[in-house]
């Protein structure tokens, strides 16, 4: 049905399939997947003309957004508050400067945004310096094309932006366009390298111009030795620069059939609420238009007769079990969330939530490879880069510390479900007896629970914790010698003499 959808959808050949498959992905998630269909669910028959629309011509009136739910919720499990990854480096001033620019460069955000974008197959991270900022942006990919270095082919060489647009919007932008061209289509272009960010002149589609001027005047020379981009594929799989999506066809064809079994359904309710009247003939008792209440009667003869054409509910019920049948397959299919929230009695621990969303974090746990080893440790290592040749600052204008470009940069994840304080007790009781027992040093127990109680730094945290541990020693010793300064001493036996014996 998909297939079937994309092709009524209609495809610009000047652009290659890859683009019109990620632009029907795309509509999947913003909502748009029906908007080439021209009639709405409630017109059954042309107004011109009485001639019946098949249903597969109709835009849905009833829609469930399947595929996009399981889409936002493995999204929310990857980089949603608190469960954006930590960094984990042996250099503290690198590790302090990369937290720093996470925060001001809102990268959290950011990601959730890349994520969700990616879904469709690829996501592009496109890093700028700005005033000495950092600001990262996420960007589709159907109208980008990447290169990659032939004999390092994880290393992105450039990036191509090419797409069509309006006369009218380049005059918007500042291009100097004809009046008479404001309604003539336009190849957009702009590329970006080691080098710059390399403006193309706009040039018409009819003109088939492959090879457009460079347009001097909005050109930037970035300098900054290699391509400010990093290109991250969805999951394992995919063709050629994209991955597989989050979105599988099986489920989407099964999300379309949903859309339409419920608009059925709805007709067959609004149906019932306004049933057709049958006459048989004859009929007498009405000179004008048949009025159906129960207020005037219908007056047949004997050989006559009149009913109301109705069905009854027992279809309704039909329609929205097998939904429901069709939901569960999919999102078995799609690894997403099957749990029902109204079963559960009571609050449940981590680990127990973590069962019940099994499937959901197998599907989050693949992408935290693809957008955590494929996005974030990348551009952590670009930002490093950066520092080494610009004195970067934040927002409030505070200095972000020089950053030691090194190979054991790290990403730590939270537990995928925060623990309740019965889960914290027990675990904290563990630790204590690793710690204990020598079987486990301070340090690695406090980066083990370093996620779940927010410490950004373990190794400060450490030193934090000695260091109250040698106050509280301290003060322990001036209070003792305090008290026994302070207490006078007890009054000596004295000593035996001669007469005594």
């Amino acid at each position: 049905m998909f297939k079937a959808l994309s092709d009524t959808a209609g495809r610009d050949t000047d652009y290659p399939e890859r683009q019109h498959r990620l632009n029907m992905l795309g509509r999947v998630l913003d909502g748009s997947l029906y908007d080439h269909l021209l009639y709405p669910f409630s017109m059954e028959y042309l107004d011109n003309t009485g001639e019946y629309i098949p249903i597969h011509k109709r835009r849905p009136s009833a829609r469930y957004r399947l595929c996009g739910t399981v889409v936002d919720d493995s999204v929310s499990l990857l980089f949603a508050d608190g469960r954006f990854p930590s960094i984990d480096c042996a250099d503290e001033e690198t590790r302090a400067g990369l937290a720093l620019v996470i925060k001001d460069a809102r990268l959290p955000g950011v990601m959730v945004d890349a994520a969700t974008r990616g879904s469709v197959g690829s996501v592009c991270l496109w890093m700028r310096v700005l005033k000495l900022r950092v600001f990262v942006e996420a960007l589709d990919t159907q109208f980008l094309t990447p290169t990659f270095d032939p004999e390092s082919p994880d290393r992105l060489l450039s990036v191509t932006e090419r797409y069509k647009v309006k006369g009218s919007v380049l005059q918007e932008m500042g291009y100097a366009v004809d009046d008479a061209d404001t309604g003539a289509m336009f190849w957009f272009q702009r590329v970006w390298d080691d080098q710059s960010e390399t403006w193309h002149v706009p040039t018409k589609v009819v003109d088939k111009n492959t090879n457009p001027p460079v347009d001097p005047k909005r050109t930037v020379q970035h300098g900054l030795g290699f391509c400010p981009m990093i290109w991250v594929r969805n999951l394992p799989g995919g063709n050629g620069p994209d991955g597989s999506s989050t979105m599988i066809r099986e489920a989407l064809d099964t999300q379309i059939e949903i859309d339409y079994q419920l608009s059925q359904a709805g007709r067959g309710l609004r149906y019932a609420a306004d049933p057709t009247l049958l006459i048989k003939q004859p009929v007498s008792g009405s000179s004008g238009p048949m009025v159906r209440t129960a207020s005037q009667a219908l007056i047949v003869d004997a050989d006559g007769d009149a009913k109301l054409l109705e069905i009854n509910g027992t279809a309704a019920d039909a329609v929205m079990n097998y939904v429901r049948g069709l939901r569960d397959l999919a999102l078995e299919s799609l690894h997403g969330n099957r749990a029902n929230a109204d079963k559960l009695s009571a609050a449940q621990s981590g680990r127990a939530m973590e069962l019940m969303n099994q499937a959901l974090i197998w599907l989050a746990d693949r992408l935290r490879t693809s957008y955590g080893d494929g996005g974030v440790l990348p551009l952590l290592r670009m930002i490093i880069a950066v520092r080494a040749k610009f004195a970067l600052v934040t927002a409030s204008g505070a200095a972000v510390p020089a950053m030691t470009a090194t190979d054991d940069i790290a990403l730590r994840w939270p537990k995928w479900f925060s623990p309740t304080y019965a889960d914290g007790l027990t675990q904290s009781q563990t630790f204590e007896t690793l710690v204990g027992g020598g079987l486990m040093s301070r340090e690695t127990a406090i980066h083990n629970l370093a996620p779940d109680y927010d410490i950004e730094d373990p190794d400060a945290e450490v030193a934090k914790i000695e260091a109250e541990q040698a106050a509280t020693a301290a003060a322990a010793v001036d209070q003792a010698a305090a008290l026994a300064a302070a207490t006078p001493p007890k009054p000596g036996k004295p000593p035996l003499s001669a007469s005594d014996d």
